[in-house]
């Protein structure tokens, strides 16, 4: 089983180089219940401030600060009032580029990650972001740790990194700004990978609305 720390130059670097190259790598999570280890699928890349669809596109802000700060940090969020989605910073410091981590295959802690999913296939056990947090049980206490260091208990490990063939791009999923930049990147042909879908906007209730006579 992989030990090997991924070094914090690996996430030093365009957003965009390091996408794809976490594909095949490890993220590793531990917990008083014990460690879950996955190897990564599927990943989207997010440019902060030169990027519509990033949290930081708007400038620093206290949920997003981690993301301002050096790579090889971990962002953590809460979405739709119930999930949470895990990033690993990189980029130089002041950039706020993020990749978020989409998908995964567990490959150690089979039993403990059921236990957290126990209503899951296989297949879906860590199929998309919001069930991959709760298979590595990642919330808000996994904001801000450093994936580089061998004490925190979020870890990126090195892993077998995947052939360029093999890797396919498309738009991200569920974004509304900067719809067609193809920074999704996933392993072709992996049954881990998630199903694509675009973003769909919420439907407004018409307000009432008066005229004047």
């Amino acid at each position: 089983m992989t030990t090997e720390l991924l070094p914090r130059e690996f996430f030093d670097r365009p957003v965009e180089e390091v996408a794809p190259a976490l594909l095949g790598q490890v993220l590793a999570h531990r917990t008083e219940d014990g460690e879950v280890l996955l190897r990564l699928t599927e990943v989207e890349a997010y440019a902060g401030p030169l990027d519509p669809a990033s949290h930081a596109y708007r400038g620093r802000t206290d949920r997003n600060a981690v993301m301002f700060g050096p790579p090889g940090y971990s962002y953590v969020y809460f979405t739709y009032g119930m999930h949470f989605c895990v990033n690993l910073v990189c980029a130089e410091e002041g950039t706020a580029s993020a990749v978020l981590i989409r998908a995964g295959e567990v490959i150690s802690g089979v039993e403990l990650a059921v236990s957290r999913r126990p209503r899951s296939s296989a297949r879906d056990l860590a199929r998309g972001p919001a069930r991959l947090c709760q298979a590595l049980a990642i919330g808000r206490e996994q904001y801000g740790l450093d994936v580089c260091s061998p004490g925190s208990p979020l870890r990126a490990l090195a892993g077998e990194p995947v052939p360029a063939e093999l890797i396919s791009t498309g738009p991200r999923v569920g974004v509304n700004g900067a719809k067609e930049t193809p920074w999704r990147f996933w392993i072709e042909g992996d049954p881990m990978v998630s199903p694509y879908r675009a973003h769909v906007p919420r439907k407004r209730s018409k307000a009432v609305t008066h005229e004047r006579a």
